[in-house]
């Protein structure tokens, strides 16, 4: 399971590449499940939710949203603290 955080930390090249694998993955699990040849199952939700993930990141790089860290916010709100 890929972690958000460390999507982010990777480049468009990056996460480009990183869907077109996932995808030729999910390909080859969904082909071996309608074949009965899956030992794992699971693993297509994984992969699923997986290029989920990156397809996100993806689209709010594409759109320009930022999305701020837990620490990034807290920052924030002293900052804005602090003006008052």
């Amino acid at each position: 399971m890929l972690k958000p955080r460390a999507l982010r930390e990777k480049n468009d090249e990056e996460l480009v590449q990183l869907e077109s694998e996932l995808k030729e993955d999910y390909f080859k699990l969904r082909f071996q499940h309608a074949t009965g040849q899956m030992e794992n199952p699971s693993k297509l939700r994984l992969i699923r939710k997986d290029l989920a993930r990156v397809k996100t990141i993806l689209r709010e790089r594409q759109l320009g949203i930022r999305v701020f860290t837990v620490n990034e916010e807290q920052e924030i709100k002293e900052v804005k603290e602090d003006k008052k």
